[in-house]
C-alpha cells in the first residue's frame, strides 16, 4: 500500500511538472480526438461522413492509414498532418482494409464475402497498385496480417454475431496459400465478460455481440490477439485481448479487458483498431469512435497511446482521451509525458447564437456529446455562435466540430469546404481575430487549432463564411486552456458495490465535489494497475457493466475542473 501511494505521488508530481513545462514550451505539437481528417461523405443515403476500422502501417518511413469507405487512403510522416491519396486501383469502397509490408512491398487486402484479392505496391505514395493474388482460398471479412519474427505470415479474420475469430498461417511466397485449416481462436462469452454485452452501456443482454476486427501484436515473446465488440454503433465499442505463446494459440483471455475502452466523453468508443509502433518505438492504437446519429455507420477515428507494463499487460490510455495530447518525437514511457495540462474550458458554458431550431439548441455545442448539435436556420455567411467562458482564461487550443445538418453531398467532391473565422474578446465588446479559415481549402470537419501563442479571454465567437451544403451546424465548440483558480477537492464518500446477481456490474456513487466540472473513475483488476478510465460530467452516480465475472476489481476517483486535476484517492476493492 505504501508503494502504491508513493507511485501516485510521483505520478502527480510528474503531471504537475509537465503541465508547467508544456504551458510555457512553444515547440510541442498536440492533436485532439476525433482526428482532424478529411472524412469522406458516403455514397448512399443519408448524406453523412464515415471512416472506421483503421489499419496503420509504417512503410519506407511514412505512416499509411487505411480505413473503411474512404475513397482512398492517407499518409503522414508524423501522425499529425495527413494527406489523402485517391486511387481506383484498390477497393477503397470495401470495409476494414488491412495492409502489411513484406520485402519492401506493401500488400493490401479488404473485406469481401465473395472474393478476397490481395494487391501490392512498391510506391503507395503514387496510388499505383497491381494484383498480387487474384483470390484467396476463401473470402475473409475484417482481415489482418501478422508477420512473426521467424518470417512466417499469419492471417486473421472474423466479423459475426455467431462465428468466432479465425486464424491461419499463409505462404506469402506461393500466392498466400493457406497452410493447414483455419483455426477457431476465440468465441464471444458475454455471460462472463461484460464488455461483450451489446448496448451503449452494455445492458442489452438478450442480443448477441458482434465479435470482429482482429489484430495481432507480439511483445517480449507473447502474442496479443485483439478483437472488437460488442457493436460499432455503441459507445461501449472497445477492443479486448486474448494472449498466447504461439500465433495460433491456444489463447487465454487477458486479465485486463477491454484494453482500449472509452465509453463516454465527446469522442466515445475505441473499438476495431490497429496497434503499431512509431518511429521511436512507442506504441499507439488507432481505433473507431461512434457517432451513429444519421446512420449507424457514421463513425470517426481516434488515436491513443499504448503501453506494456512489467507483467506484460497491454493497455491503451484513454484518460482525457478527447482532450489535447502531445505527439512526441521520442520514445515515451508513460502517458504523463503526453498531457499538456490543457483543460476543457467550454463545458456547460453559455452560448449566444444568430439563430437556431428548438430541436437543435445552442447548448448542444458545449454538452460534450458528439451526437447532439446546434444548427443555425441557414448556412449563410454571418451566422455565428458566441461562447461565454464566464471569466478570463488562458486559451491554448480550439476544436471546431461541424455536424453538417441537411446536407445532400455524396462521395468526394471538389469545392467542399468549411470556411469561418474565430474571434476572441476579454469583455464582449472589443474583438480580435484568432483563427482565419476564410480561404480554407481542406475538407475537414473536426478542425483542431493549436494556437501559436496562448490568448487570455472570456468570449470566443465563431462566424460562418461558407458551408459546403445545408446549415451552419456544430456538435462541439470546444476550448482548451487553463484557469488560475484552485483544483477541486477529493470526492468524499466514494462507494463501489458489485451486483451480487450480475457480477458484470458495479454501482458507484460519491458526493458532489465543490468546484468540480467532472470526474475520472479509474479501475482495474490489480490495486496498482487501474488502467481503465471512465469520464463523468456532473453526475455522482454511475453503473459500469463491463466487468469480468471471475475477477475482483479496484476503483478510484478524482475530480477536475478548468484549473486542473484534483487529488487521486485510495482505491476501493470489490470481490
Amino acid at each position: 500500500m505504501k508503494n502504491y501511494f508513493l507511485t501516485l505521488i510521483i505520478a502527480l508530481l510528474l503531471v504537475s511538472c509537465n503541465e508547467n513545462k508544456y504551458s510555457k514550451q512553444k515547440s510541442i505539437v498536440t492533436i485532439c480526438n476525433p482526428l482532424d481528417l478529411n472524412y469522406r461523405f458516403c455514397l448512399d443515403e443519408p448524406s453523412r461522413r464515415e471512416a472506421a476500422d483503421p489499419t496503420i502501417v509504417l512503410f519506407q518511413d511514412e505512416f499509411y492509414l487505411f480505413a473503411s469507405k474512404s475513397g482512398g487512403y492517407w499518409h503522414s510522416a508524423d501522425l499529425v498532418d495527413w494527406k489523402l491519396i485517391e486511387t481506383n486501383e484498390i477497393p477503397t469502397e470495401e470495409y476494414a482494409p488491412t495492409a502489411i509490408e513484406i520485402n519492401d512491398t506493401l500488400y493490401f487486402l479488404a473485406s469481401s464475402n465473395e472474393k478476397s484479392t490481395i494487391y501490392k505496391s512498391t510506391d503507395p505514395l503514387s496510388g499505383k497498385w497491381t494484383i498480387a493474388v487474384d483470390s484467396l482460398e476463401r473470402p475473409v471479412w475484417d482481415p489482418a496480417f501478422f508477420m512473426d519474427d521467424d518470417n512466417r505470415l499469419y492471417l486473421y479474420w472474423g466479423c459475426s454475431d455467431k462465428n468466432p475469430i479465425f486464424g491461419v498461417e499463409v505462404d506469402f511466397e506461393h500466392h498466400f496459400a493457406f497452410i493447414g485449416e483455419p483455426k477457431e481462436l476465440m468465441h464471444a462469452n458475454p455471460a462472463e465478460y461484460g464488455w461483450e454485452v451489446p448496448g451503449d452501456y452494455n445492458r442489452n443482454t438478450n442480443t448477441n455481440p458482434w465479435i470482429e476486427g482482429p489484430w495481432m501484436n507480439k511483445h517480449n515473446g507473447k502474442y496479443y490477439l485483439q478483437y472488437s465488440g460488442p457493436g460499432t454503433e455503441f459507445k461501449s465499442y472497445s477492443d479486448g485481448i486474448y494472449t498466447a505463446d504461439n500465433p495460433l494459440g491456444p489463447f487465454t483471455v487477458a486479465d485486463h479487458n477491454p484494453f482500449s475502452y472509452k465509453p463516454e466523453g465527446f469522442a466515445a468508443a475505441a473499438g476495431h483498431g490497429s496497434t503499431f509502433a512509431d518511429k521511436y518505438g512507442s506504441y499507439w492504437h488507432m481505433a473507431t469512435s461512434t457517432i451513429s446519429v444519421k446512420q449507424i455507420f457514421e463513425r470517426r477515428l481516434v488515436l491513443y497511446p499504448v503501453f506494456f507494463d512489467e507483467q506484460g499487460i497491454m493497455y491503451a490510455t484513454t484518460k482525457f482521451g478527447d482532450y489535447p495530447f502531445i505527439i512526441p518525437y521520442k520514445k515515451i514511457e508513460s502517458c504523463e509525458e503526453l498531457f499538456p495540462g490543457w483543460m476543457l474550458l467550454s463545458y456547460g458554458k453559455k452560448m449566444e447564437v444568430s439563430s437556431s431550431f428548438d430541436a437543435f439548441p445552442a447548448s448542444n455545442m458545449t454538452d460534450e456529446n458528439i451526437r447532439t448539435y446546434w444548427t443555425a436556420r441557414t448556412g449563410n455567411a454571418g451566422e455565428y455562435a458566441t461562447l461565454d467562458l464566464g471569466k478570463n482564461f488562458d486559451v491554448y487550443s480550439i476544436q471546431v466540430n461541424f455536424s453538417e445538418h441537411n446536407t445532400h453531398i455524396f462521395g468526394r467532391q471538389k469545392g467542399v469546404y468549411h470556411r469561418y473565422q474565430v474571434e476572441y474578446s476579454p469583455d464582449g465588446a472589443n474583438w480580435k481575430l484568432l483563427i482565419d479559415q476564410s480561404k480554407n481549402l481542406t475538407d475537414n470537419v473536426h478542425n483542431y487549432t493549436q494556437l501559436a501563442e496562448k490568448v487570455t479571454c472570456r468570449y470566443l465567437r465563431i462566424k460562418n463564411i461558407e458551408v459546403p451544403d445545408g446549415n451552419f451546424a456544430l456538435s462541439g465548440f470546444r476550448v482548451f486552456g487553463k484557469g488560475q483558480g484552485e483544483t477541486p477537492d477529493f470526492p468524499e464518500n466514494f462507494v463501489a458495490t458489485r451486483n451480487p446477481s450480475d457480477r458484470r456490474t458495479v454501482k458507484l456513487s460519491w458526493d458532489k465535489t465543490r468546484g468540480a466540472v467532472g470526474y475520472n473513475i479509474s479501475f482495474g483488476t490489480q490495486e496498482n494497475k487501474l488502467y481503465h478510465d471512465y469520464i463523468v460530467y456532473q453526475d455522482t452516480l454511475l453503473d459500469i457493466n463491463i466487468l469480468d465475472t471471475n475477477q475482483p476489481y479496484y476503483f478510484s476517483i478524482e475530480a477536475f475542473n478548468e484549473n486542473g486535476v484534483g487529488n487521486f484517492g485510495a482505491s476501493r476493492r470489490i470481490e
